[in-house]
């Protein structure tokens, strides 16, 4: 045989196998979930969705208009830790895709040898001088996939490959809501140490007053020590809400992916309330919206394919490997036809008995898809119940913040006239520490009421799975 023939049967072997080959094992088909026509919100009350636009397909940048808040995002997506690895891993499971196709193509090695010696006259032997030795081969070796083993393999490290594409992407939308939390967090203690300061100022006012009316006799001392009471709350929580700002300020320079250290929070509009009346889209949109349901689905998929992989190893299993080559033992016969040799080898085997190790794998694989199954059935449930409590936060914080301003404006004018009473000489200074201790904590109760409306944005945009778009 003729070493072109040997690739001519390599050839013939290959066009049987893509004739004869199959996939054995299931195909893969989306497992039937039935979403609501609409997502449920408050009030026991359906909420409307608009079936053209989603909130969710908005990019960041449409929906967090603060320019320091954008400049954070764009810092984290391009330095956070997270999304690095996450990256990496993709690389790495571009590379593992790799190794796994490599299966289904024939490998082909080349290889020689040369022995070259210069031997002495004295010896007295009859070699020739100088002693030359030489071959040279190329081998192959293919094992057809006949049922699809090494197609399924692959079709597995694809769907894994995708799988961790999603979860990517899934690390940007949670790295977004994340620097949006922490900066809403810290605009909010910036408030509170704001109305703090000011309460502060205030009240050093009336410890003055306080004084010299006691110094003049109109007031018992009962009343400085009251005044200085509301002084002393006042000034116990400065450092805490500055020991607070510090160490979520070291918070965000983490998701940045940088040294603890100060970060810009100036703001004005950060607690502003947001736009009311957002649509939504169909719950079904969400399916293919959310990098987490898609990675669940990819992570069925690859399972999947592993019942395929399992099915394979029961049927037969060819080999075949063929080698050519020239030698000879000098430079000028060593690729002489005469010196040729060719051969191939076939192999042929069938399982017949493995101690139920083959049905066990089948079975495991087969059970591993029913998990997968309800772990995407599970994550799209939880995806529905997310935006539902988005919903159900953004309407019931937004009433929230609207009667803690009532709240604030009453305790406001209690406590004026209160002070008015008190300098008249009408009440004693209890009623002004009564109502001056209500306005303060009404005053940061309602930064709380607008952080949590805020928030409830930010809550409804991830839900939607809004924040991973470039």
């Amino acid at each position: 045989m003729k070493l072109h023939g040997l690739f001519r049967l390599s050839c013939l072997a290959a066009a049987i196998g893509l004739i004869t080959g199959c996939n054995v094992g299931p195909k893969y088909v989306r497992p039937n979930v039935t979403a609501p026509p609409a997502f449920w919100g408050a009030d026991d009350a359906a909420v409307a969705s608009d079936v053209k636009n989603s909130f969710g397909d908005e990019q960041w940048a449409a929906v967090y208009r603060e320019p320091e808040l954008q400049e954070l995002i764009r810092k984290a997506l391009a330095n956070n830790y997270d999304v690095r690895i996450a990256a990496q891993r993709i690389l790495e499971q571009q590379a593992q895709l790799r190794i796994t196709r490599s299966q289904e193509f024939p490998s082909v090695t080349v290889g020689g040898t040369g022995i070259g010696a210069s031997l002495p006259t004295s010896l007295g032997t009859q070699l020739p001088d100088p002693l030359v030795e030489g071959s040279l081969n190329v081998s192959a070796a293919w094992t057809p996939d006949f049922w699809g083993l090494y197609r399924r393999q692959t079709e597995a490290a694809r769907a894994q490959l995708l799988a961790q594409v999603w979860a990517q992407r899934a690390v940007r939308l949670t790295l977004v809501q994340q620097v949006a939390t922490a900066y809403l967090e810290i605009r909010a203690l910036d408030a509170q140490l704001e109305i703090t300061r000011e309460t502060l100022s205030a009240r050093q006012d009336s410890v003055a007053l306080t004084r010299k009316l006691e110094s003049g006799g109109s007031v018992p001392l009962s009343d400085v020590r009251q005044a200085e009471q509301l002084l002393y709350t006042a000034t116990s929580e400065i450092p805490q809400l500055e020991e607070q700002i510090q160490q979520q300020e070291n918070a965000i320079a983490l998701l940045l992916g940088e040294d603890p250290g100060p970060i810009s929070h100036h703001d004005p509009n950060a607690l502003a309330p947001p736009p009311q009346d957002l649509p939504t889209g169909l719950p079904s949109q969400l399916i293919e919206r959310r990098p987490d349901i898609q990675q669940a689905e990819a992570t069925l998929i690859a399972a999947n394919a592993q019942i395929g992989v399992a099915r394979a190893q029961f049927f037969p299993n060819l080999s075949i490997s063929a080698s050519g080559g020239v030698g000879g033992d000098s430079l000028s016969s060593i690729f002489s036809t005469s010196g040729k040799t060719i051969y191939g080898i076939g192999t042929l085997t069938q399982p017949l008995f493995e101690g139920g190790k083959l049905r066990g794998q089948l079975q495991l694989s087969q059970q591993t898809k029913e998990e997968m199954v309800l772990n995407y059935q599970k994550t799209i449930a939880g995806a529905f119940r997310d935006v539902s409590n988005a919903l159900i936060a953004l309407n019931k914080e937004r009433a929230y913040r609207e009667q803690q301003e009532k709240l604030v404006a009453a305790a406001r004018d209690a406590t004026r006239l209160a002070r008015i009473r008190y300098e008249g000489g009408s009440t004693g200074y209890l009623e002004v520490l009564t109502t001056d201790s209500n306005f303060f904590a009404a005053e940061l109760n309602l930064v709380n009421a607008q952080q949590g409306e805020a928030l409830a944005l930010v809550q409804l945009y991830s839900a939607l799975g809004g924040g991973w778009q470039s």
